[in-house]
C-alpha cells in the first residue's frame, strides 16, 4: 500500500463502500460508481477526497478503491511480553488521524500503553490516549481503529483505551519527525 502523498491518486468505486465523514465522524455509504481521489494511504485506511468532502475508509474496504487490504498480524510461537509489547507499539504507529500524515504515537497522542497480564492469564492491554482537540469528530473512529489494532495482534484478550483530556495535548508532545513532517519544527 501507498504511503501519504502530496499528489491525489484518483479512484471509482467499484462497489458501494461505508465509509467515516471527516472531521464529523458521521458513517456513510459511498456508492459504486462515485469518483474520488485517495490524498492519503497511511497505517492501512485511507482518505478519499470526493465532492468536494474527505471519507476515511477502512482498509477491509481496500478492494472497493481497487486497492489491496493490509495483511494480517503474526506473532512468533512462544512470544515474550516483551515481544508482544513491541508488537503493540509497531500497530500503535499505524493509527493516524486521516487528515494528518503523522501516526498517533509520533504526533505525542499516545501518553500510556502497558501489557499486562489478567485474571485469567491472558494479555490485556491498556493504553491512555488523547486527541489533538477535544472537539474532533474523530475522536471515537481513532479509539475504535487503535482498539481494533490491538485486538488483532495474537495472544492479546482485551484491551481498555481511554481518552483523556488532560493534560491536554499541545505541539510540543510532537516527536522531532513529526515536527518536521508537519512544518511545525
Amino acid at each position: 500500500m501507498s504511503g501519504y502523498s502530496h499528489t491525489s491518486e484518483p479512484i471509482k468505486l467499484e462497489r458501494d463502500c461505508e465509509a467515516v465523514m471527516v472531521p464529523q465522524g458521521q458513517t456513510v455509504t459511498l456508492p459504486a460508481g462515485q469518483i474520488g481521489y485517495i490524498t492519503q494511504a497511511l497505517g492501512g485506511s485511507f482518505t478519499v477526497y470526493v465532492d468536494g468532502n474527505l471519507f476515511r475508509i477502512r482498509g477491509e474496504d481496500a478492494d472497493a478503491i481497487g486497492k489491496e487490504p493490509p495483511e494480517g498480524i503474526e506473532l512468533p510461537a512462544g512470544a515474550s511480553d516483551a515481544d508482544v509489547e513491541k508488537l503493540v507499539w509497531q500497530q500503535l504507529r499505524t493509527c493516524f488521524d486521516p487528515e494528518i500524515p503523522v501516526n498517533i504515537v509520533d504526533l505525542g497522542l499516545v501518553y500510556e500503553c502497558d501489557v499486562v497480564r489478567g485474571e485469567s492469564g491472558d494479555r490485556e492491554v491498556r493504553v491512555r490516549m488523547t486527541l489533538t482537540a477535544p472537539g474532533c469528530g474523530m475522536g471515537d473512529i481513532l479509539v475504535d481503529d487503535v482498539r481494533t489494532k490491538i485486538l488483532a495482534i495474537p495472544t492479546i484478550a482485551d484491551t481498555d483505551v481511554e481518552l483523556t483530556f488532560d493534560p491536554p495535548w499541545n505541539h510540543a508532545m510532537m516527536s522531532d519527525v513529526a515536527k518536521l513532517e508537519t512544518g511545525m519544527m
